[in-house]
């Protein structure tokens, strides 16, 4: 019978990798919490209108990428291929955003049905940060701060860059669409097919091709900053001299654009040349626009997603990660004999009494010799071992796995203050 095998581009994260994960999510969840960022949870299966009237129909993402289904009652639903439009359709579902100011996060999975390749995959992960409410361009500075943190406190920083640009109103976008597409059709037969597609569909996307020659025939294009209407080039001026103030690099990016539809003003993007093609480790920006494009009052927001697998491989491409993440166990419970009740007493008043202690108590018998090799297999610092003449003594030997020294005998009674000072 064929081995029935995870699904091309949707990728197991085993046990030795989790430990990774467990690091990173929890550094990020951290600095998350200290900026006063509240979590938001909500379903990875959403109504496909959804996405249509936020990302927009003619993008990539609907057009080619969407994991779309008809559900049992015929009504078709998608798996969410980002985060954003979920999160603003939960929180005016649920009265968060009227009158109101958000700072939210959430984290999981995301799907887009797309050529699977390394930082690329079909289920991937994100952490996204979105903020409701503040049309200011503190706010704007103030995620960017904080995408800025986790990178320096995840060692990342001297392998990253930030990109910023300014999108403009929908008025400024618009006059720029008309000059682009005019310049671009008068060289058209230059263009790759994917943006002679997008010509008439979505030409800022043709901005972002990564064709060397499209990329050659932009640079005598019409550049979006020039087009920009009074207020968007104020408040991407104040948002740079805030940047300078907090004393975070940035080079401007005129054709810096976002896959979405939904963002207007500031876009951004933390970029490494640390993972070849798949360059962007954390991006996003302003969309003032699409809570009320989904059916609530206008509302200012801003934030940005962070690509997990794309983090972890950047964090390993540099040799930015601890080297103990992979360490499972520091106690190992060695049971000789007929000391199994014994033995787990000992294991539970260990956890009872030191949580931060990882122990593991052998269970599935064996011979000592046999026990002393799983012990030292388990990364464990220490083997406590307990066999019937340790019992009646109410003692427990203390083999170093690690470290050349001499076994000692510890009561019992001793045994957690002997932990305290060693582990």
């Amino acid at each position: 019978m064929k081995k029935i095998q995870a699904i091309r581009g949707m990728n197991d994260l085993l046990p030795g990798d989790s430990a990774v994960w467990q690091y990173v999510e929890a550094t990020v969840a951290d600095i998350l919490q200290r900026y006063a960022y509240q979590e938001i949870r909500f379903p990875i299966l959403e109504s496909t209108d959804l996405f249509k009237r936020s990302i927009g129909e003619v993008t990539d993402i609907v057009e080619k990428e969407m994991y779309t289904f008809d559900d049992r009652n015929g009504e078709s639903v998608t798996l969410r291929p980002e985060g954003t439009a979920s999160c603003v359709r939960a929180c005016e579902e649920h009265g968060l955003l009227y009158n109101q100011t958000q700072r939210l996060w959430y984290r999981g999975p995301m799907f887009r049905y797309e050529r699977p390749q390394k930082g690329r995959y079909r289920q991937f992960h994100q952490i996204g940060v979105e903020t409701f409410g503040m049309d200011g361009p503190d706010i704007d500075a103030e995620v960017l701060l904080l995408s800025a943190r986790i990178l320096r406190e995840l060692g990342a920083a001297s392998f990253v860059s930030l990109q910023v640009n300014s999108l403009g109103d929908a008025g400024s976008r618009a006059a720029y669409k008309e000059a682009l597409v005019a310049y671009l059709e008068n060289h058209k037969d230059k263009l790759d097919d994917d943006s002679q597609r997008r010509l008439t569909t979505n030409p800022l996307r043709i901005l972002d091709s990564k064709e060397a020659g499209t990329q050659a025939l932009l640079d005598s294009a019409p550049v979006l900053l020039d087009y920009l209407d009074d207020a968007s080039r104020l408040h991407f001026e104040q948002l740079k001299s805030l940047l300078d103030a907090a004393g975070i690099p940035y080079q401007v990016n005129p054709r810096l654009v976002r896959g979405l539809d939904y963002y207007g003003k500031t876009a951004f993007e933390w970029v490494t040349d640390k993972l070849g093609a798949q360059s962007t480790v954390c991006a996003g920006g302003r969309y003032d626009n699409l809570v009320e494009q989904l059916g609530g009052k206008p509302t200012p927001a801003v934030g940005f997603g962070i690509g997990l697998e794309r983090l972890v491989l950047l964090l390993q491409a540099i040799d930015a990660l601890p080297k103990n993440l992979g360490k499972i166990a520091d106690v190992y419970v060695v049971a000789v004999g007929n000391v199994q009740k014994e033995a787990f007493q000992l294991a539970e008043n260990l956890r009872n009494n030191l949580p931060s202690l990882r122990v593991i108590s052998h269970c599935g018998g064996g011979s000592f010799k046999n026990q002393l090799k799983k012990a030292d297999k388990s990364t464990a610092s220490l083997a406590l071992i307990l066999g019937e003449d340790e019992v009646a003594k109410a003692v427990v030997a203390v083999k170093f796995l690690r470290e050349e020294q001499p076994q000692q005998i510890v009561s019992l009674s001793d045994i957690i203050t002997f932990l305290k000072n060693r582990i």
